[in-house]
């Protein structure tokens, strides 16, 4: 470490600054006897506890809690965490992870308040968990500083002439005046030699204990799981697969990447203090934007409140005159209807002209009069109403309004979308995934766009210009991701997606190429049968997923060797053959195994293969330990029921091959070893050219042929594994996709 990079790390921080580090994200008060979850992050005791047990009161507990600063309750927890681990170990005290004497197991799985994931803690519960001890000793040295006005006072020492405690003992986790302290601590004795410390109420055990094998120090750090290991662990436990390493040799990496990290840190402060202030300033214009939207919204929302009620107003007064109109018209004809009843109306008045004797005055009034009688006797045989009740034609219909309501949303142009290059796969058939940003408004619907760029053997004057360099869009697509089917092989294609909301597209995303293989995918799962060892090799349910691990036989077995090596190889095939044409299949090798080999296998030699096993612990079976002479080689290549390529620890190797051999990459016959060692890719691809007798080897992301040769396909092939030491395989959801159930 540099002298720069010494002084920076020296120069501390006030310990009351960093209180937000300090906090625990579930009870948002100062973290009480930490523990570390497998995802590293850090939550109290019982917090976890109360997680897992689901308001179920569990007593024993109380002993973990510790008061907060300034409370009267503030001394020495007791009994321990320790004590309290033993005792959930030992089975005492039941586990939170189980509730004893029920038939099934309780729920164990937790969410991390810190990344959300899920953390399942097995039937072990809280008991697997590290405390933080590092942490709990910045929590107490804060809170130390925070009340630096309240002393300790000594554990000994009977009020109430309690003394100030000057010392604590962290072998008798008590802390201790001066006078009490030679008492208890004399020259001579076994307790002189205890550690001691200034005054706390934090006791840490002198030495990390395994939380599985409680009786074995950890010496160990799991690189896989990120957490410290046991030997144990790592000889026949949970980690014995992992790839682990010592622990000074972990704690100087981490030391030494923390103090460059923080070192970048200090060097970058005024870089960060620049960028504070420009997120000062975006939190303003945040703040003013929002209230302009917020207020813009609001005049909108008024706009359509008033034409609503203006509207509103409208119609019922056309309402209202309707009504009175009618009214009107049926009161005018009830009246004449009234005038028909006898002694009233025009019934009496017609009776009083009748009384008139005088012909020429009779006949003046009369005239007139019959006409009206006439009239009314023709209502009475036609009767019709003045005016309709029924206000059908004023039913308002509101339901389009209420839908362009309930649809309305903000119309600027939506975000463009991303296509997830992690998610997505390309084979004769594409599955794109894309993600929209994090603060997104809804979206109506997406399309997919792509077209064909050509095939790497062809040339722009070759290919079609119909179907070369045109855009083509899917159906609309309503969720984060769609299939693109018939899809041209070895042939390289430009994905792109576009949002639409409210008739408004979004810009289209960045373009993203993918190439097909140069083969439809070929669908398979692991055989549980031919050849498979159940004590070596672990199959999941899915029979997508198939993973080596030591077994007791393996150990025992390499126990009675006293010299040499034992190298023994597992190996597992598809469940379905291949007997003609061009088939591809992709797969996933996680990065720590230790060997994994994968190619393909003959149902001929198959059965005499399994049948009588070679020792391939001879190296006249390793056709690269040049022990053999060339003609050895190609007989036992010809003797191989596999053809198969190698790789391991993060790299992938060329075979060397004879001169008989057809293959056609220059490293292959290469004598140099350094060219037949090549970085390990992220995804592996075989394609077998059934036809053509010719295996090939991808790199699956690149499509780029790593390796091919000429193999004897007289009879059934299969997709084929081999695996020793740990190691896992996985096969892509294209591959098993045909074959599995859902």
């Amino acid at each position: 470490m540099s002298a720069e990079m010494r002084r920076s790390s020296t120069a501390l921080v006030p310990i009351k600054n960093i209180e937000r580090e300090l906090i625990c994200p579930i009870c948002k008060e100062l973290f009480t006897h930490p523990l570390i979850l497998p995802c590293q992050h850090s939550v109290c005791h019982k917090c976890v506890r109360e997680l897992l047990m689901l308001n179920h009161e569990d007593s024993f507990d109380a002993g973990s809690e510790c008061s907060l600063p300034g409370s009267p309750r503030a001394r020495v927890p007791s009994p321990s965490m320790e004590r309290l681990d033993r005792l959930v170990r030992s089975g005492s005290i039941s586990s939170p992870g189980w509730r004893r004497g029920s038939v099934t197991p309780r729920v164990t799985t937790i969410p991390c308040p810190g990344c959300q994931h899920d953390i399942d803690l097995g039937e072990r519960g809280i008991s697997m968990l590290f405390r933080n001890f590092t942490l709990e000793n910045i929590v107490e040295r804060y809170r130390q500083a925070a009340r630096a006005a309240i002393a300790i006072v000594c554990n000994i020492c009977k009020p109430p002439l309690q003394q100030e405690a000057t010392k604590s003992c962290m072998d008798c986790k008590a802390s201790y005046c001066n006078e009490c302290f030679k008492l208890h601590h004399p020259w001579g004795t076994p307790k002189a030699q205890h550690e001691y410390v200034g005054p706390t109420t934090n006791f840490r055990p002198k030495v990390l204990m395994c939380p599985e094998h409680e009786m074995e120090k950890v010496n160990m750090y799991c690189e896989v799981c990120r957490r410290p290991v046991c030997h144990l662990c790592k000889l026949g436990g949970s980690h014995a697969n992992h790839k682990v390493t010592s622990m000074g040799s972990a704690y100087k990496i981490l030391k030494e990447k923390l103090a460059k990290s923080i070192h970048y840190l200090i060097s970058k402060e005024d870089q960060v203090r620049t960028q504070i202030t420009d997120l000062d300033l975006l939190i303003n214009q945040t703040e003013e934007n929002g209230q302009l939207a917020e207020r813009h919204a609001n005049e909108h929302f008024e706009r359509l409140f008033e034409t609503l009620q203006e509207r509103k107003s409208e119609m019922l007064r056309s309402i209202e005159q309707s009504r009175s109109r009618r009214l009107g018209q049926l009161k005018v004809q009830v009246e004449e209807y009234q005038g028909m009843l006898e002694n009233s109306g025009l019934v009496g008045y017609a009776q009083e002209v009748l009384k008139e004797t005088d012909q020429s005055c009779f006949v003046q009034t009369a005239k007139q009069l019959h006409i009206r009688i006439q009239k009314a006797t023709e209502s009475l045989r036609t009767f019709h109403p003045a005016s309709d009740p029924c206000f059908d034609e004023f039913v308002l219909d509101t339901s389009r309004e209420e839908t362009l309501l309930k649809e309305m949303c903000f119309g600027g142009v939506p975000d463009p979308p991303l296509i997830d290059l992690s998610n997505s796969r390309v084979y004769n058939e594409a599955s794109i995934c894309w993600r929209l940003s994090d603060d997104h408004l809804p979206t109506d619907h997406h399309v997919l766009e792509y077209r064909r760029l050509g095939g790497p053997s062809q040339s722009p004057s070759q290919e079609d210009g119909e179907d070369s360099g045109v855009w083509r869009a899917t159906d609309r697509v309503y969720g984060p991701n769609t299939v693109v089917s018939d899809l041209d092989p070895d042939s390289l294609y430009s994905f792109r997606v576009r949002s639409c909301r409210n008739s408004m597209f979004s810009p289209h995303s960045p373009e993203v190429t993918f190439h097909t293989p140069p083969a439809p995918a070929y669908g398979f799962l692991f055989s549980d049968k031919c050849g498979f060892s159940m004590e070596r090799l672990i199959l999941n349910k899915r029979r997508d997923t198939v993973e080596s691990v030591a077994s007791m036989a393996f150990l025992l077995a390499a126990e009675r060797v006293q010299t040499g090596s034992y190298i023994g190889i597992d190996y597992i095939i598809g469940d379905m053959g291949i007997s003609q044409g061009r088939h591809y299949w992709a797969f996933k090798v996680e990065p720590y195994s230790y060997m994994v080999k994968f190619g393909v296998a003959s149902d001929s030699k198959l059965l005499e293969w399994f049948h009588n096993p070679r020792d391939t612990s001879s190296p006249r079976y390793d056709h690269d330990s040049g022990h053999d002479s060339g003609s050895e080689d190609a007989c036992y290549e010809l003797s191989q029921p596999f053809t198969l390529l190698t790789l391991g620890m993060g790299k992938l190797f060329i075979p060397k091959t004879s001169s008989s051999s057809s293959v056609s990459t220059a490293s292959a016959t290469s004598g140099d070893p350094g060219n037949r060692v090549l970085p390990m890719p992220q995804r592996l691809g075989v394609c077998l050219d059934y036809d053509a007798c010719r295996v090939y080897f991808y790199d699956a992301d690149t499509m780029r042929c790593l390796y091919e040769r000429q193999v004897d396909c007289s009879g059934t092939m299969y997709p084929a594994f081999g695996l020793m030491g740990s190691g896992k395989v996985q096969l892509e959801e294209f591959v098993t996709a045909k074959r599995l159930t859902f």
